[in-house]
């Protein structure tokens, strides 16, 4: 793992390598079983619904509602800009599928929950990292 102002960035190594580069050509993929058509994240060798290992990578639309939002105050890592928001956004494609992510192009105080969001890559080395900001923004 490699160190920014913001943190650590992922390994790109095993499973999760597909979900850190996919923003390079602007797509959000998730992994997905072939078998059952079940979205998952964290990756995983085998299905979470009915334990196929036909599973694929493919890309979501990147449209999603935030279920869960923190604004965060304190400047963890020197460098770090704050405040920030935080939030879980649950993507359109299933029930359940979610991501921890960071929101942005809005003032952080202004994120609630039940907003509709859409994906935005940041590219940090052999990253991109997926952030969502409001639709339309």
């Amino acid at each position: 793992m490699s160190e920014t102002p913001a943190g650590p960035l992922p390994s790109l190594d095993g499973l999760s390598k597909f979900f850190w580069t996919a923003g390079e050509s602007g797509e959000l993929r998730f992994q997905r079983c072939d078998k059952c058509s079940h979205w998952q994240h964290p990756p995983s060798v085998i299905c979470a619904q009915c334990s196929s290992a036909e599973l694929s990578e493919q890309a979501t639309a990147g449209l999603a509602t935030v279920v869960a939002a923190s604004i965060n105050y304190q400047p963890w890592r020197p460098g770090l800009e704050v405040p920030y928001a935080l939030a879980i956004v649950e993507l359109d494609e299933q029930k359940g599928l979610r991501l921890t992510t960071r929101i942005v192009d809005i003032a952080p105080q202004e994120v609630v929950i039940g907003q509709r969001m859409q994906v935005r890559f940041e590219h940090r080395e052999d990253v991109w990292l997926p952030l969502f900001a409001p639709i339309n923004s």
